[in-house]
């Protein structure tokens, strides 16, 4: 099947052949005709199936041809966890909207909210948007629902499990009774079709692959090993290998700075990313990963989200997820759209209870591979400490305190100078004439 065959508009068409597809992946090609009928969907698919543009496409051919939005109102609405991911949304309807008369902004936290107000005055046909930057724009008058038309829920299950219900409730409430729905994922739990109930109406459920299955088109391994030896390890792999684009993973924050730190003492070129990251760090760093100025990018579950790289080869568990949903997440960055990837974790003994969860959602036996005999680098100085590490040798040695002269050196010294040397009448003092204290006068009876 083509694209051509799945009802899109001309200058979608074209826009589709610009970005290089000529074929829809298995969602798109059941989603679209589903999507453009009216009705509300339902679909589960792994990451990197291509559901975005799943929703996307037909999104923008229903939008293309209505009346224009008002001042402070949108169209249709996007719903991401992640700003990463919001961006991701943002492009694709930029890319596949470039041939339309339609508008679109993309709004998230950790930026100045005035530039996005400032664009939502004019009205916006599609925006993208996470639940609790959009609630602040509401609340200060930024954006009205009126006009809503169509409702997106994207990686629904992660919104959930990240604490946005309640946000997600709040927007519900607020939006148009009368609206198409569409609840995209890439797994689905017993939460999200409790959510699904009370928002989609008479759904067409899709699932184009097992539920909480990973991609074949991964190659899946385990390294069994101790905590201590694990970056050793991690860099080997990198090193030995010539590896340029590795994703790895870490359950936190703190970890993913201070492994990022040891790679770049290692020798390997590496930044982390992370929700304590500024949003232009985060941007620079994942800009750098794209374009291969770095090789490692350390990230963790939920920064992770958004990360949409062309052929990422390599996946690694620097540490196993306590959710083991997430792990079909995490490798899902990899073999994407019909790609091969390989993904690596390194489980320590503490985490094997975690990989036989693992193990029982996949429904699968991972392979364990044998630790190799690790070359280990030398380590690299601290790029701030390194260039000044010569200068500051002798001025250590210039401060260093002078050794004080010993009581017969001194009285040599003395004795050299015509004077007489100084007598002990004990092991610890020289001798001095002691001061009496005058007594206190006595009060005459």
């Amino acid at each position: 099947m083509l694209f051509t065959e799945l009802g899109l508009a001309e200058p979608l068409l074209r826009a589709i052949a610009e970005q290089g597809y000529a074929t829809p992946t298995p969602i798109q090609q059941q989603g679209i005709p589903a999507v453009l009928s009216g009705r509300d969907l339902m679909a589960a698919a792994q990451t990197g199936t291509g559901k975005t543009a799943g929703f996307t496409l037909p999104m923008l051919q229903i939008l293309m041809d209505g009346k224009r939005p008002a001042a402070n109102h949108i169209r249709a609405l996007v719903l991401t966890p992640t700003r990463e991911l919001a961006a991701q949304v943002g492009e694709s309807v930029r890319d596949y909207g470039v041939h339309l008369p339609l508008t679109s902004s993309v709004v998230f936290g950790g930026v100045s909210i005035n530039p996005q107000m400032m664009t939502l005055r004019k009205g916006v046909d599609v925006l993208v948007a996470t639940p609790g930057r959009l609630l602040d724009l509401y609340n200060q008058n930024a954006v009205k629902f009126s006009q809503v038309e169509m409702l997106v829920l994207d990686e629904a299950d992660r919104m959930l499990d990240m604490g946005f219900i309640r946000d997600i409730r709040k927007i519900l409430a607020l939006l148009p009774k009368r609206r198409q729905n569409l609840l995209f994922s890439a797994t689905f739990s017993d939460d999200i079709t409790g959510l699904a109930k009370g928002l989609l109406h008479d759904p067409q459920q899709i699932s184009v692959s097992p539920r909480n299955a990973a991609a074949n088109t991964v190659k899946q391994s385990v390294y069994m090993i101790d905590k201590a030896r694990k970056t050793a390890l991690l860099s080997h792999l990198v090193r030995d290998n010539q590896w340029e684009q590795v994703l790895v993973f870490t359950r936190t924050k703190h970890g993913a700075n201070r492994l990022a730190e040891k790679l770049e003492r290692d020798g390997v070129t590496a930044a982390a990313i992370h929700g304590n990251k500024s949003q232009g760090a985060r941007t620079r760093a994942l800009a750098d990963f794209k374009q291969s100025n770095i090789r490692v990018l350390v990230a963790t579950d939920i920064a992770a989200r958004g990360i949409d790289i062309d052929q990422l080869p390599h996946v690694i568990n620097f540490e196993l997820p306590n959710v083991s949903e997430d792990y079909v997440h995490r490798i899902g960055r990899t073999g994407r759209a019909g790609s091969t990837g390989e993904a690596i974790s390194l489980v320590e003994p503490e985490e094997y209870k975690f990989l036989q969860g693992i193990e029982r959602l996949i429904k699968q036996k991972l392979p364990r591979e044998e630790v190799p005999v690790i070359s280990v680098a030398p380590e690299c100085p601290r790029p701030e400490k390194a260039a000044n590490i010569e200068a500051d040798r002798p001025a250590k040695a210039q401060h260093r305190p002078k050794k004080r002269p010993s009581r017969s050196q001194k009285n040599e010294a003395r004795v050299a100078s015509g004077l007489p040397p100084v007598k002990r009448t004990d092991g610890n003092a020289a001798s001095k004439p002691r001061r009496r204290r005058p007594s206190k006068p006595q009060a005459v009876a």
